[in-house]
């Protein structure tokens, strides 16, 4: 008798036991995501429709700076408080010390003197907004534009101009929800 009332408190240790490592492994996946968030990656909400149809309003992306250099094609997040108090998303046109030019009557971007490819664009390139073009881009800052040209507001517009890289919080790399445009935008 004497060794079945121990089979019961053993399996109760058990059980606490279990439950203790349950509640280990749900603490430290909190303080991963926790740091993860902080410090590599953060999630932002897409407001508008300058990068449709990238990118659509109410979009959760993924983004992270971390070990991030500024490349042509890009799509990032950015903030700057005197244009915008809410980040926006944009494709990086151009890096520093190139040359941008954008011929509204065919709707073509031109960076240093070649056509840019954009399979990526809702539509041609009409709307000037006030850009007096071509642009060298200053050292420190990128050309950034919306996928959706006739209704961005991005580096055409004076008050933005040649973002510096600075205001960039960092490039976009997953699409999280809605769930029909989850994917790989890096």
């Amino acid at each position: 008798m004497d060794s079945e009332s121990k089979l019961p408190k053993e399996k109760e240790r058990s059980a606490r036991g279990e439950v203790y490592d349950w509640i280990q492994c749900v603490i430290a996946a909190l303080i991963f995501c926790v740091l993860l968030f902080v410090f590599a990656a953060r999630m932002v909400n897409v407001e508008g429709s300058s990068m449709y149809p990238t990118l659509e309003n109410s979009d959760k992306v993924i983004i992270s700076n971390l070990f991030y250099t500024p490349k042509q094609g890009d799509i990032v997040v950015l903030r700057k408080e005197e244009f915008m108090y809410e980040p926006i998303v944009k494709r990086i046109i151009a890096t520093e010390g190139q040359i941008v030019n954008i011929d509204f009557d065919a709707g073509v971007v031109y960076v240093d003197g070649a056509a840019l490819d954009e399979p990526y664009i809702n539509e041609p390139t009409h709307d000037r907004e006030n850009f007096e073009g071509p642009v060298t881009v200053p050292e420190g800052c990128v050309f950034v534009m919306g996928d959706n040209r006739n209704a961005s507001t991005d580096s055409r517009y004076s008050v933005l101009g040649c973002a510096d890289t600075r205001y960039i919080m960092g490039k976009v790399y997953l699409t999280v929800f809605p769930i029909k445009n989850i994917g790989w935008n890096g």
